[in-house]
């Protein structure tokens, strides 16, 4: 290994929690996210995926002008390319779990691993302390990968943790984690920034009974959780065991927790635009503050909410 890859062990449509476009200014003290990747298992594209995107997950979370990545799908791509001029010479990468869809797109996150003086921290929780040095070393080289990261300018640091534990940062900002029902385990994160909750909860199947005691503390009184509704009913019960769960196991979380808002994410790449559609409008009519995320959507966390019946307000530019 390199000595600059360090693998550490340790720890009617309304704008009430969206920004119209990537330009609309938030202060220093609100706590936003915005979806770069929100396809579970595989990219797609076509006429049919254009409304709700197509990349596998990446979310920017920003704390007030902190930065944190959550997950290396396909999105970090675009994500990397629209913030190329902004990006910070240190950033952390917070890996929910190492499956395919969640780090395929790591060398691609081109602005940061071609850039010498960058420093990337991932964190990996879900294996009980180990780090991704290892199963990203196997990932990522031949013959699965042209090249190994090693050969990448930027220095990879990678730390682990177990699920469960906070992540403490040398800026003193805190993120809480929890470790999640899924193959292989998944972390969910929870940060507090401003007054304000956000809690990303995927890749999660549900339990029986649900919710889970401790993941509903772990979201209670959020303004926003994040959740993994990847199948309808119908089609979870033909998958269980597959680590994934329903839009309506998230609304019963979300209600239970009086959490303020819901977005569901790791959609089902068979999933159209029209099918998304109706899903949310049956949503909707359960839970009104609740939505399917679209790519290049951000939303200010805790945003007062202006529409008894909210729908979307959507960054559409590239």
């Amino acid at each position: 290994m390199s000595t600059r890859r360090k693998a550490l062990t340790g720890n009617g449509r309304s704008d009430w929690y969206t920004r119209m476009n990537e330009t609309s200014s938030v202060s220093d003290g609100a706590l936003t996210l915005r979806f770069w990747g929100v396809r579970g298992s595989t990219p797609v594209s076509g006429p049919d995926f254009v409304e709700f995107g197509g990349n596998t997950p990446c979310l920017e979370i920003r704390c007030g002008n902190r930065l944190f990545v959550i997950d290396a799908g396909s999105g970090i791509g675009p994500f990397g390319r629209s913030n190329a001029e902004t990006l910070p010479q240190e950033i952390d990468l917070l890996f929910s779990h190492l499956h395919l869809d969640h780090t395929a797109g790591l060398p691609f996150f081109k602005p940061a691993v071609f850039d010498a003086n960058r420093t990337i921290h991932t964190y990996c929780g879900n294996l009980d302390g180990a780090c991704a040095s290892e199963a990203l070393g196997r990932l990522f080289s031949p013959p699965l990968f042209p090249v190994e990261l090693s050969v990448l300018p930027c220095c990879l640091e990678h730390h682990g943790f177990k699920a469960g534990e906070p992540l403490s940062f040398v800026d003193g900002v805190r993120v809480d984690t929890i470790l999640l029902n899924h193959p292989q385990g998944s972390v969910g994160y929870r940060f507090e920034h401003g007054g304000k909750r956000l809690c990303v909860i995927s890749d999660i199947e549900h339990s029986d009974p649900w919710p889970d005691a401790a993941l509903l503390e772990f979201v209670r009184d959020a303004d926003l959780v994040v959740y993994d509704g990847m199948f309808t009913e119908g089609e979870y019960c033909r998958c269980q065991g597959w680590g994934h769960s329903t839009w309506q196991k998230g609304v019963e979380l979300a209600q239970a927790a009086n959490a303020k808002a819901l977005a569901i994410i790791h959609l089902h790449p068979a999933h159209t635009d029209a099918q998304l559609r109706q899903v949310e409008a049956e949503m909707q009519a359960v839970m009104p503050a609740s939505f399917i995320a679209r790519e290049r959507q951000t939303v200010d966390v805790g945003a007062v909410m202006t529409s008894a019946r909210p729908q979307l307000a959507l960054a559409l530019t590239a």
